[in-house]
């Protein structure tokens, strides 16, 4: 990517954000940093391992298990050049174009996270509403074809956001209210009309996070009501537990876009910087974090598997 530029010919920077109070402290900061990323890195690693070499798990369920783990790898490992630099060798200032295509890989694996989420709640919903011809209707085949929509509409929608950005003005100097480059956090900086940026940013928030989460709901309405019309208790309660990993990951994902979102609209002013960074961490980084703990407690197959590989003679 070409290193953008302001009309008058001169490149522009920006400053990412410390943690603030903690600007002195990176010695004891980078601890917390380390141990979330090697944490997520290991965690789905291990799950993407373990489903790619046990046979019985090449089922839908796991391979978009695979896919979250894969969302999850490419979520974390966009966000740690940026995280690197600041908490680990105190180096706040990132160009132009290096800023534009962190947050382009950023939003597009948050995306893909959210659709591969709408994928296991359709699984979900399939396997529940429809178990006699699950197999049938989820095939290989399918499932391949839903990953590449889940890839292409992520990437065709967020490279015009990073190409928009490059035509717009910056001040020479650019501080950012994070550790990483977001959307909303450089586009505020402009010093330029943003009306074009604003509005095709709002339609892909909408037209994915949004449609996600309402179809989402909708599945899990439609999963209830199935639920529901079981005679028995017990095997109520097992079609539902099929559910609790999956409804975790998406409280993980979901809970704190929502609470950025209202805070960046009605309460950043009154909120202290460390709450809007917070929500921030928590929405990107912890996700890729828990989500492999999630499902490696909650899945029967996934935790005997990892204790057979932590002690083998004991299984």
């Amino acid at each position: 990517m070409a290193i953008p530029s302001n009309n008058n010919g001169s490149s522009f920077f920006f400053i990412l954000m410390d943690l603030p109070g903690l600007e002195a402290a990176h010695c004891w900061t980078a601890i917390p940093v380390c141990f979330i990323y090697v944490l997520s890195f290991l965690g789905n690693i291990t799950i993407m391992y373990i489903i790619k070499s046990v046979p019985s798990l090449h089922t839908p369920m796991y391979l978009f298990l695979s896919m979250l783990s894969m969302a999850d790898l490419g979520l974390s490992a966009s966000t740690l050049p940026s995280m690197a630099a600041v908490f680990l060798l105190g180096q706040r200032k990132v160009g132009a174009a290096t800023c534009f295509t962190q947050l382009f890989f950023i939003h597009t694996f948050s995306v893909i996270e959210s659709a591969v989420l709408l994928a296991m709640a359709f699984d979900r919903c399939v396997a529940i509403r429809e178990p006699l011809r699950y197999a049938t209707i989820l095939t290989s085949k399918r499932i391949g074809a839903i990953g590449l929509a889940v890839m292409t509409r992520s990437a065709a929608l967020h490279l015009p956001l990073a190409v928009l950005l490059g035509r717009l003005k910056f001040q020479p100097m650019n501080a950012l209210s994070h550790s990483y480059c977001v959307h909303p956090d450089v586009l505020r900086l402009a010093s330029s009309s943003t009306l074009v940026n604003s509005g095709f940013g709002l339609f892909v928030m909408l037209f994915t996070l949004g449609t996600d989460a309402i179809l989402i709901l909708l599945s899990y309405v439609l999963i209830l009501k199935t639920v529901l019309s079981i005679a028995s208790n017990a095997e109520r309660l097992k079609a539902f537990n099929t559910c609790i990993s999956h409804i975790c990951a998406v409280l993980l994902f979901y809970t704190p876009l929502v609470s950025l979102s209202m805070i960046h609209r009605f309460g950043k002013k009154k909120l202290p910087a460390q709450v809007y960074m917070l929500f921030s961490y928590l929405h990107f980084l912890f996700p890729p974090m828990l989500n492999p703990i999630v499902y490696s407690v909650k899945t029967k197959e996934i935790k005997v598997r990892i204790l057979k590989m932590l002690h083998p003679k004991m299984l």
